[in-house]
């Protein structure tokens, strides 16, 4: 456990083995909360607006299923646009193409 001091206009110095171990950059955020008797600092990032979408408990929960997905090879290649849609329609539908 680090101990800090608070100084002028009630400012703190994160450690450097603590910034170190968290990664921790200047002009990075941490947010600051009161949990009974105790001050908890959690590190946070800014995520701009138009890349949100990315970072949403839907999408990340899909971003893992296709990374287990690839790494247990279950992966398919294709040479054209076309045979990638045949496949696809016969997955979604059970029919192959032209049926």
């Amino acid at each position: 456990m680090e101990l800090l001091q608070i100084r002028k206009k009630f400012q703190i110095t994160l450690p450097r083995s603590i910034r170190d171990r968290l990664e921790l950059e200047e002009g990075d955020y941490i947010a600051a909360e009161v949990r009974d008797d105790e001050i908890v600092l959690t590190p946070k990032k800014l995520i701009d607006k138009s890349q949100a979408w990315f970072w949403s408990r839907e999408w990340q929960k899909a971003e893992r299923e296709a990374e287990a997905d690839i790494q247990a090879g279950r992966v398919h290649e294709f040479s054209e646009t076309e045979e990638a849609i045949a496949f696809l329609h016969q997955r979604t539908t059970g029919e192959g193409p032209g049926e």
